[in-house]
């Protein structure tokens, strides 16, 4: 049977590989930046030594206040440094903190951005941006929040502790489970999520055992891309509306919130997208996605339930009501009492089951 879709490539630079950060100081000629504001962490800056060498002479100053959830308030003082210094660009070195900081600055004066990840969360590769106002997070998405170009250098991701690897791992698996079934999903992005899987599925385990691999390490990079392109080019469905809900609501963390989730998500849909997810359990060289993937965080002692991550369990019936309000397009319709049901399985740990 003939298919129809629409594959729309974002206008996106990646160099990709060991030791690529020394190609810093040529990408920021391409893209014609003379002035970089620099964002990076205290130990970010401490590794790496000296950053002005690194661009190559091309760095205007240092902002070192990047953090997690994009307040405004810290944008606001980053946006000073800016008024401040004059920068032609921004260079972001770090985690998910670092690459929030730099779509937020760049939203608000379309300077070039060039991302160097140090983690497997993915936002690089996507023109989405969340902030945070009075712990509320509200997200927007804008062709000015892409970043131009982006440097993976496996050497940053060493330093990742193999436990925080193995669960930002389980994270960007589900950017590509939910590419497999997503309602503007097409060929080309289903290759690359199934691709995703099967590496980190394959990698992750291999990472807790030898962190310092840099083969391994490789690997699990590449996957992790794979998935932020899934994510930055097709929409997200029930798995990523949850994870939103209760990781605010009870002010849970990201990535982990996403490990625990993924194998219920995925169990719920099942039956309305058995053949996407049949290619999701291909990936994972499992029978079926779900078990699948609540096996692979049990082999990588990833946590599996949503009460050790801080959810109260009196908090699962206002997460499943708050969670079907304005729900996200997918497969199978999103219903009170099947959500109410995941969420009871997911807080205690329990086996995934389609319901």
């Amino acid at each position: 049977m003939s298919q129809s879709f629409t594959y729309q490539v974002s206008p996106m630079r990646v160099v990709f590989g060991v030791g690529t950060i020394a190609d810093l100081a040529d990408e920021l000629e391409r893209l014609n930046i003379t002035r970089a504001l620099v964002l990076a962490s205290r130990r970010q800056h401490a590794e790496l030594g000296d950053l002005a060498a690194l661009t190559g002479g091309r760095m205007a100053g240092l902002f070192e206040g990047a953090v997690v959830h994009t307040p405004v308030a810290v944008t606001e003082q980053a946006m000073q440094v800016v008024r401040d210094l004059k920068p032609d660009g921004v260079v972001a070195i770090g985690a998910g903190a670092a690459t929030g900081l730099s779509k937020a600055i760049a939203l608000r004066t379309d300077l070039p951005q060039l991302i160097l990840p140090t983690s497997y969360a993915g936002s690089e590769m996507t023109p989405v941006l969340g902030e945070t106002v009075d712990g509320v997070k509200t997200t927007q998405s804008s062709p000015k929040i892409l970043p131009e170009a982006v440097i993976y250098d496996v050497n940053l991701t060493v330093s990742m502790p193999a436990q925080f690897s193995a669960i930002s791992g389980l994270n960007a698996i589900a950017h590509a489970a939910e590419a497999l079934y997503a309602r503007d999903g097409n060929p080309i992005t289903s290759l690359m999520a199934e691709e995703a899987i099967a590496k980190l599925a394959s990698s992750l385990p291999e990472v807790m055992a030898r962190p310092r691999d840099l083969e391994v390490r490789s690997d699990a990079l590449y996957g992790a891309w794979l998935c932020a392109v899934c994510l930055g080019t097709v929409g997200m469905a029930l798995h990523h509306k949850l994870c939103h809900t209760v990781g605010a609501l009870f002010d849970l963390p990201h990535a982990e919130t996403h490990a625990v989730l993924l194998p219920h998500t995925i169990a719920y849909n099942t039956p309305a997208a058995p053949d996407a997810i049949g290619r999701a359990a291909k990936a994972l060289g499992a029978p079926d996605a779900a078990d699948g993937l609540f096996e692979l965080s049990a082999r990588l002692g990833a946590p599996r339930s949503l009460a050790e991550i801080g959810m109260p369990e009196d908090g699962i019936a206002r997460a499943a009501e708050l969670a079907t309000r304005n729900p996200y397009w997918n497969p199978r319709p999103i219903e009170q009492a099947g959500i109410y049901d995941l969420l009871k399985r997911a807080w205690a740990g329990a086996r995934p089951q389609a319901g």
